[in-house]
């Protein structure tokens, strides 16, 4: 059974870098972010645009560099209302084929993360797709947004109630 195809897929075959560095820049559709947005849980996604640059360190190594940028809406955490965000990032990986003798490849936090090839392309758009998820924020919030009243934000049932209830009483 065959995997579903990425939202923002850009394949770029292993023969097409070689000894010169590959460069191409790739724009989502209005689809593509549609889709996208719904994966990643945004209310929307208005743009996702990268530049991406991929070298040949050796024969079976390949090492990818890109820029990305996107503009989309998030739900407040408080409010539950949109609110906008951009963010503008830069990531690298190392694509190379998986030895089957080592289980686990170890990095240091400075290295680039190890991605394995698959077949006879790199998906550029899906390595921006996955870096775009981890690039944003946790928990959105508006600016402007604020807990009115403190009592409504404590939890009322469950393990801590009676700690919130002891905390309440001795702010009185």
């Amino acid at each position: 059974m065959s995997e579903p195809a990425p939202e923002f897929s850009r394949t770029v075959p292993l023969q097409q870098v070689g000894g010169k560095p590959f460069l191409q820049r790739i724009e989502a559709t209005v689809e593509e972010r549609e889709k996208l947005a719904r994966r990643v849980d945004l209310v929307a996604l208005h743009r996702l645009v990268a530049e991406v640059e991929l070298r040949r360190q050796s024969a079976e190594i390949i090492f990818l560099e890109a820029k990305f940028e996107a503009e989309f809406e998030q739900w407040c955490v408080i409010t539950l209302e949109p609110v906008r965000g951009t963010v503008s990032e830069r990531f690298s990986l190392i694509y190379g084929r998986a030895s089957e003798d080592e289980k686990e490849l170890i990095l240091s936090g400075d290295e680039p993360a190890f991605e394995p090839l698959r077949g006879d392309s790199i998906d550029i758009g899906e390595a921006v797709a996955q870096e775009l998820s981890l690039a944003l924020p946790e928990l959105p919030r508006d600016p402007d947004a604020v807990i009115d009243d403190l009592e409504l934000a404590q939890p009322l049932e469950g393990p801590f109630a009676s700690l919130a209830r002891l905390r309440m009483r001795r702010e009185c």
